[in-house]
C-alpha cells in the first residue's frame, strides 16, 4: 500500500493543505479510491466511518480539476460554461442533509484555499433568489447541495438562462452517503435528478465520472444506484466496487454499552447517565439519538429544564419547521464545546465529522442494522475510542441483542447506582 499522497499522484498544494492538518498517510480505502477515480474509473464504495471517504474522492478529483485548469491556461481556451451560459459546472457533490453539505463544503474551501477552484453551497435553508444571483455570479466550478434545491434549479428552464442549472460541463459525479440518497423518502427525486444529467450530458456528448460512497452500502443499495443513478450507457461490470479493510472500528475502537430503563424513566434515565459519565470523565461530550422529531424536542426540553447543557438537531415538529440557521447554530455550539450534549434524529447521523464524541447514546433501538453502524461511527474517529450506548425497555434490549448477532459485537450491560456506571452483578442459583 502506498504511504503518502505524493505517491497516489495527489496534487502538491493539496498535500501542503493536507499537512496543515498532520494528515501525511493515506486511509486504506484513499489508497483504493485515488488511483481508480484519477484514472477516470467510476466507483461505488464503501468504508466505516472516520476512515477518510470524503478526501478519498475529493483529492483525485480536485487535482484532476487543477491539471485541467493548468492545460486551460497554457492553451488560453475559453471555458465551456462560459460559452454556453447558465451555471454549468465540472463537479456536483450530492449530499442528504444540509448539515453534511455544509460540511463538505468546508472540506472543499480547506483544500482549495490558493487555488483558482471556485465552490457554491446550494441548500434548501437559503432564499433561493439570492442563491441564484450568487451562482450565477461566482460560475463555481463544483456545487454541493441537497437533493431537493438541486433538482429546483434543474428544472428551472422555462425562466431566464441564468437561472437554470445544467450539466452540459460536468465530468464529475458524487453521490455522499449514497444509500440514504436511494432510500425511500429520497429515490424518486434522486432518480429524476439524475435523469435530468444524463440527458444533459447526452446532448453535450460528455462522459461522466462518478462516485458514490456509505459506510453501509449492501447489494439492494447498489442495484438502486446503478439503475437510478449511473448512466444507463455504462455497463454495470464497468463499475468498480471497492470494499475497505478499516473495518476494527465497530468492533475495536467503540465499546457498547446497553442500560435497561423502562419506557416512562427513560429521560429521567438519561440524566442519571450523564451525570455518571461527568463523574468519571472530566470531559463528556454526548451526542444523543431518537428515531422521532417529537421525542428529540421533549428529550432536549427535559434535559434544558434539568439545566443541562444541550442543543437540539432535528426536523419539522407539530408542522412547525426548524430553520436551517437554527440547525447551524445547534451544530456549531456542540463543535465548538460551548454545550456538551446535542440531541438528534437519524439527520445527525450521516457523514457528520464532529470532534471528540466521546459517548453516543439510543434512546432507541433500530431495526436496521445500517443506523446503528452510522449512529456509532459518530464517536472513535481520528484514531480514538467511543461509547456507545442504548437506553432501552425490554423490547428494545431484545431488539439491540439481535443486533448484537447481525453485527457480531460484544455489548455489555451496564447499571446506574449511585451515581456510579458498574456491570450488574451476577445473577445467584
Amino acid at each position: 500500500m502506498v504511504d503518502n499522497f505524493s505517491g497516489l499522484g495527489t496534487a502538491p498544494n493539496l498535500i501542503k493543505s493536507l499537512e496543515e492538518r498532520h494528515i501525511k498517510k493515506p486511509t486504506d480505502i484513499q489508497c483504493k479510491i485515488i488511483p481508480l477515480l484519477s484514472s477516470g474509473e467510476s466507483v461505488i464504495f464503501t468504508s466505516a466511518t472516520g476512515t477518510g471517504k470524503t478526501f478519498a474522492y475529493l483529492l483525485p478529483i480536485l487535482s484532476g480539476l487543477l491539471e485541467a485548469g493548468s492545460r486551460e491556461q497554457e492553451t488560453g481556451s475559453e471555458k465551456p460554461a462560459e460559452k454556453k451560459g447558465g451555471i454549468s459546472p465540472k463537479l456536483l457533490i450530492i449530499g442528504p442533509t444540509l448539515e453534511l453539505c455544509t460540511q463538505i463544503k468546508a472540506e472543499l474551501d480547506f483544500l482549495t484555499d490558493g487555488t483558482n477552484i471556485s465552490s457554491s453551497l446550494v441548500i434548501g435553508s437559503v432564499n433561493i433568489e439570492h442563491q441564484i444571483d450568487s451562482i450565477y455570479k461566482t460560475k463555481p466550478d463544483i456545487i454541493i447541495g441537497n437533493i431537493s434545491r438541486l433538482l429546483v434549479l434543474a428544472k428551472m428552464g422555462v425562466l431566464p438562462v441564468k437561472s437554470r442549472l445544467n450539466f452540459s460541463n460536468l465530468k464529475y459525479l458524487v453521490l455522499d452517503e449514497a444509500d440514504r440518497l436511494v432510500s425511500g423518502e429520497m429515490l424518486d427525486e434522486t432518480n429524476e435528478l439524475c435523469g435530468i444529467i444524463h440527458r444533459d450530458a447526452r446532448k453535450a456528448g460528455s462522459g461522466i465520472v462518478y462516485a458514490a460512497c456509505s459506510a453501509t452500502i449492501n447489494k439492494k443499495c447498489r442495484e438502486k444506484l446503478l439503475n437510478n443513478c449511473f448512466d444507463h450507457q455504462k455497463k454495470s461490470d464497468d463499475i468498480k466496487f471497492v470494499e475497505s479493510d478499516d473495518n476494527e472500528i465497530l468492533y475495536e475502537k467503540i465499546e457498547h454499552w446497553a442500560i435497561f430503563s423502562e419506557r416512562r424513566r427513560k429521560d429521567q434515565t438519561l440524566r442519571s447517565l450523564l451525570s455518571a459519565l461527568k463523574n468519571r470523565k472530566s470531559k463528556v461530550k454526548a451526542l444523543i439519538f431518537t428515531s422521532r422529531n417529537d421525542e428529540a424536542l421533549f428529550t432536549l426540553s427535559h434535559l434544558q429544564h434539568h439545566k443541562v447543557s444541550a442543543a437540539g438537531l432535528f426536523g419539522k415538529v407539530s408542522k412547525k419547521p426548524i430553520t436551517g440557521s437554527a440547525r447551524k447554530e445547534a451544530l456549531d455550539s456542540f463543535r465548538a464545546g460551548s454545550v456538551s450534549v446535542l440531541v438528534s434524529t437519524d439527520l445527525a447521523a450521516r457523514g457528520l465529522d464532529i470532534p471528540d464524541i466521546t459517548h453516543v447514546i439510543a434512546l432507541d433501538v433500530p431495526e436496521d442494522k445500517e443506523v446503528y453502524i452510522h449512529r456509532c461511527g459518530r464517536t472513535a474517529r481520528a484514531g480514538k475510542k467511543g461509547v456507545m450506548v442504548t437506553i432501552g425497555d425490554e423490547t428494545q434490549m431484545r431488539l439491540l441483542s439481535a443486533l448484537e448477532k447481525k453485527l457480531k459485537i460484544k455489548i455489555y450491560p451496564k447499571e446506574l447506582r449511585y451515581g456510579n456506571i458498574s456491570a450488574p452483578e451476577p445473577i445467584e442459583d
